[in-house]
């Protein structure tokens, strides 16, 4: 794959220094160092060794990579290998985009509450899919899906939000038969009954907590009509893999 024209480490380099003295004093420690970790990827800042052809004797230096997590250079080839993996999971039928987001008002316990909250969020979301899933009401099936967290928005603000790839259908409950999904049937993730598993997941960890006497500081107990896992899900329908 040829290497494009501009990538994020050029926009850093050029607007880097001037953007991180404007925004000081809204920038942790870890978007610093994500930042110069792009910036001096497969530069000469981190070294690197020489490659030589033993043929024609051809020589070129290959300077290392930062291997962060988030540089789009090291991760590109990774990210490419789990879509194709991905891909081949796909069965042939539509697909559903959802979209799951926590509420602004919790956004900032889950900043210092991670490992908690955002294990909450999964755990309502899926819990919720397939409680729909499994009503004869709306689909009466067993589903499976992909869930994968973004902590970021488009805005690079503290976003916390999964993005679920649902298929439009099931394995019926006596696993003989192939349950085409109704449309109305995922529609109903807008209810308020999210709310009502995400309470009572968040009701649960706090009483885990308590009986082993562990407990996280300057973290409010959840009101009695907090909503946690989110508000309304958003529906996108995705075109349908054909089988070939």
């Amino acid at each position: 794959m040829s290497r494009p024209r501009l990538e994020v480490a050029d926009v850093f380099h050029h607007h880097g220094a001037t953007w991180r003295k404007v925004n000081a004093r809204h920038v942790s420690l870890g978007q610093l160092k994500v930042m110069s970790a792009i910036e001096h990827c497969r530069s000469a800042a981190l070294g690197g060794h020489v490659e030589r052809c033993e043929d024609c004797g051809h020589s070129r230096i290959a300077y290392n990579s930062c291997r962060n997590r988030h540089c789009p250079k090291c991760q590109g080839a990774a990210a490419r290998d789990w879509l194709a993996a991905r891909e081949a999971d796909l069965l042939p039928v539509g697909y559903f985009h959802l979209v799951f987001t926590l509420p602004a008002e919790i956004a900032p316990i889950a900043y210092q509450n991670k490992a908690v909250v955002y294990d909450l969020l999964f755990r309502a979301a899926a819990e919720r899919l397939l409680t729909i899933a499994a009503d004869p009401r709306h689909l009466g099936a067993r589903i499976g899906f992909t869930a994968v967290l973004h902590s970021w928005g488009s805005a690079m603000t503290h976003h916390p939000h999964l993005h679920m790839i649902v298929p439009g259908g099931g394995i019926s409950h006596d696993s003989t038969r192939w349950v085409h999904c109704r449309p109305a049937g995922w529609r109903s993730l807008a209810s308020s009954k999210v709310c009502d598993v995400g309470r009572r997941l968040l009701r649960t960890s706090r009483h885990s907590k308590e009986r082993t006497g562990s407990s996280t500081p300057n973290r409010p107990s959840p009101g009695p009509r907090r909503c946690l896992p989110t508000s309304p899900a958003t529906l996108t329908a995705l075109p349908s893999r054909t089988a070939g």
